[in-house]
């Protein structure tokens, strides 16, 4: 035989139930997310968060370390400048001929940062001119200590960049099969012979007593 149970204690019941359902649901909100894999996920909020944190960190286009304290990259933009100023630096040799934007100037400024600008033009093959004695002019910034750490940069981190770094490797007596490997790590399809010609024939004797002591 069934029992009936009265009527008020079956809506007592009913709403007891009714709250167990909702702690128990606001319960599972406060959790971390689960994927579909079991995994803890974060709330959006906190991964939007995280995901902005390393954006903000972002290195410029082409970045790399070149040797301690010296640094390569493409043109920097406000989005890299956080990550540039985890650096240290203490100069940037610029190798376009452009004045540097007002943006990227204060950013030096602020920084206390010391601009040496190489004006060197981006032409294409076969027009293409490297001025041996700006390179060594350049060099010669890049290799004083007192102006380290240095980040060398032009537009896309691959022509100008590449030679200055090449004839530097040239002063570190690297083969130069070795210097043309690295050049074109950076400027993949976008190589010219007639930067791996100037490298290859670049002098760098007048320039070796500046490395005497550092390699």
């Amino acid at each position: 035989m069934k029992l009936e149970l009265p009527a008020k204690q079956r809506n007592q019941e009913a709403e007891q139930k009714g709250k167990t359902t909702a702690i128990v649901s606001i319960e599972l909100w406060n959790q971390p997310k689960l994927s579909l894999h079991g995994v803890h996920t974060l709330p959006v909020s906190m991964a939007s968060d995280d995901e902005a944190a390393v954006e903000a960190m972002a290195p410029p286009l082409n970045f790399a370390m070149v040797d301690d304290g010296i640094f390569r990259s493409g043109f920097p933009d406000a989005g890299n400048f956080r990550f540039l100023r985890s650096l240290n630096l203490r100069s940037i040799v610029y190798l376009c001929p452009e004045p540097y934007p007002e943006e990227n100037a204060r950013f030096l400024e602020q920084n206390g940062i010391e601009l040496h600008q190489f004006g060197i033009e981006g032409r294409k093959e076969p027009f293409v001119y490297i001025p041996e004695e700006t390179i060594r002019e350049a060099l010669k910034v890049i290799l004083d200590v007192r102006n380290q750490p240095v980040l060398i940069h032009c537009k896309r981190g691959k022509h100008r960049t590449g030679c200055v770094v090449g004839c530097l490797r040239k002063l570190q007596k690297w083969c130069l099969s070795s210097v043309f490997d690295e050049y074109l790590h950076f400027a993949a399809a976008k190589a010219r012979s007639t930067d791996q010609r100037f490298m290859e024939l670049f002098d760098a004797s007048s320039l070796m007593h500046l490395t005497a002591s550092q390699y």
